[in-house]
């Protein structure tokens, strides 16, 4: 097993957590004895378990630095039904697990998300200004970029013309996804909330030209491009943590001073 991804089996904790629908939010806790983690977001049609969030876990544990890798509703373990075009429900699933730990006495120094991801991770702290940092892995900055290639061309041809796929993928679900204008939500984000971006300039799914349009919109953005890195960051795991784990250990930093 690569050594960036051996979990230590002792610090890992399955946790239920209810969200605002009355679902239950299943993740995973690695507990290294901090009070302050980072909340890790999948992206679509994925789960707790990808490997990029597993990567990330294993190198934050090696810090100190505890994580959750949530499971959103309707993915993995999670309880609801999979909407794939809905971001205010993802919005409020992260609500949900920020909430649940701040009542636990912890305290989430920054959130995570990869593709889908990243968009709902960036769309949080549009609505949310309670979280200081948020890291946003190969997100599509206009969110009709990539469907196709995210759904599979049956799905998205069929979203393109009936906006559902079958009775458990909601309508409305599809028509926010698709009329969401990032360039507009995004104008409420605070200037004191970090953002960080990284992308790979060999991503087929989200092009690269997306993570350039986040640094022209976000305020307080660090923009970093791995040279060959595709959108899973298959070949590139090592340079993908290199890039974000030091971002994370400077909000560990300023969390505990």
């Amino acid at each position: 097993m690569d050594r960036n991804t051996n979990l230590s089996a002792d610090m890992q904790q399955k946790l239920s957590i209810p969200n605002k629908y009355g679902e239950k939010l299943v993740g995973i806790l690695h507990d290294t004895g901090s009070q302050h983690l980072v909340i890790l977001c999948h992206g679509c049609r994925s789960s707790k378990n990808d490997k990029i969030l597993v990567t990330i876990a294993a190198a934050l544990e090696k810090e100190g630095i505890s994580a959750f890798r949530l499971d959103f509703s309707g993915n993995g373990e999670s309880e609801g039904s999979l909407q794939l075009g809905s971001y205010s429900k993802e919005v409020e699933d992260i609500r949900s697990v920020v909430e649940y730990f701040v009542g636990s006495k912890r305290s989430p120094i920054a959130v995570l998300g990869h593709s889908k991801g990243g968009d709902a991770v960036i769309l949080y702290a549009c609505k949310y200004d309670d979280i200081p940092a948020m890291v946003n892995l190969s997100s599509p900055c206009f969110l009709k970029s990539g469907m196709e290639e995210v759904f599979g061309k049956d799905i998205w041809d069929k979203l393109k013309k009936d906006g559902s796929v079958d009775v458990k993928y909601k309508t409305e679900s599809m028509t926010e996804g698709l009329n969401t204008d990032m360039c507009d939500a995004l104008v409420p984000i605070d200037a004191n909330c970090r953002v960080l971006t990284v992308h790979g300039d060999a991503d087929d799914v989200i092009p690269v030209e997306s993570a350039k349009e986040f640094a022209k919109m976000v305020r307080n953005h660090e923009l970093i491009i791995i040279p060959g890195a595709n959108h899973g960051y298959t070949s590139q795991h090592e340079e993908m943590v290199a890039a974000v784990l030091p971002f994370l250990k400077e909000c560990m930093s300023r969390a505990s001073t």
